[in-house]
């Protein structure tokens, strides 16, 4: 009988097609402490480069700074508070999850890493990002309806529109591309492969979030409520900063879909 192989010496690539996400609310007996999690992911991540780090703190700071120029421009604003109020507040609150979910699986590949950045980045998008997307799009839907005007008329609401339609496809197929053992998807072989073309729709999606960003700070609520300088930075720069950060810390091998 062949020696058993033990999980730290399979292949990175092995390793990473194995993991499987746990469905929200439920952890696994063998799962450790979140801390301890983060810590193994910096000890064992042999894909460290140098200029991570900094990459990782400069988007997180960037789109931390959309969230607070949106805010302070919704605490000062002169007109009285509406359910559209909601849209920008809580789209721009999914915006650092957002980058947050998808850093922390950036870059893994050893097993305990790639367990600690998958369960961080459940977390992210199921306790925060999908819920305020999805709510912040709700908000403006409703607005409209009470006061009945066109819906989704600007280039911004349409592909801020398509965006968090495309949200809900890319979490309810990746998902179900390893839970369970992607036993959707016929399981093995077949969920990895919808795994694989998953990270890819998430990295085009992730960019479209970041033009519907940058179109937003044309929208009228924008013009009106923050300062041009503000405005400019928050929503052109800091979406551009977060995409040349993200890209940095690619690992592009990952990228093959066949």
């Amino acid at each position: 009988m062949p020696a058993p192989v033990d999980r730290e010496d399979r292949d990175p690539q092995e390793a990473e097609e194995s993991v499987q996400l746990l469905p929200p609310g439920q952890a696994s007996e063998a799962t450790p402490d979140l801390a301890e999690m983060g810590l193994s992911a910096q000890k064992f991540n042999p894909e460290w480069r140098k200029g991570d780090d900094i990459a990782r703190y400069t988007a997180l700071s960037a789109s931390f700074f959309t969230l607070v120029v949106t805010l302070v421009g919704l605490l000062t604003q002169s007109a009285e508070y509406t359910w559209f109020s909601w849209h920008p507040i809580l789209h721009t609150l999914a915006f650092p999850v957002f980058v947050y979910g998808v850093l922390t699986l950036q870059p893994t590949s050893q097993p305990k890493s790639k367990e600690a950045g998958l369960v961080r980045h459940q977390a992210a998008l199921f306790g925060v990002a999908v819920p305020a997307a999805i709510l912040g799009t709700v908000a403006v839907f409703y607005n409209k309806y009470l006061h009945d005007k066109h819906h989704f008329k600007s280039l911004h609401g349409q592909l801020g529109l398509l965006c968090t339609l495309w949200l809900v496809v890319q979490v309810l197929v990746g998902g179900a591309s390893v839970w369970g053992g992607g036993v959707a998807f016929g399981g093995g072989m077949k969920a990895k492969k919808v795994w694989r073309y998953h990270r890819i729709s998430g990295y085009v999606l992730f960019l479209c979030l970041l033009c519907t960003i940058n179109l937003g700070g044309e929208s009228g609520w924008a013009k009106r409520n923050v300062g041009a300088f503000f405005k400019f930075v928050a929503y052109t720069i800091a979406p551009v900063v977060v995409l040349g950060a993200s890209a940095v810390r690619v690992r592009w091998s990952k990228m093959k879909i066949f």
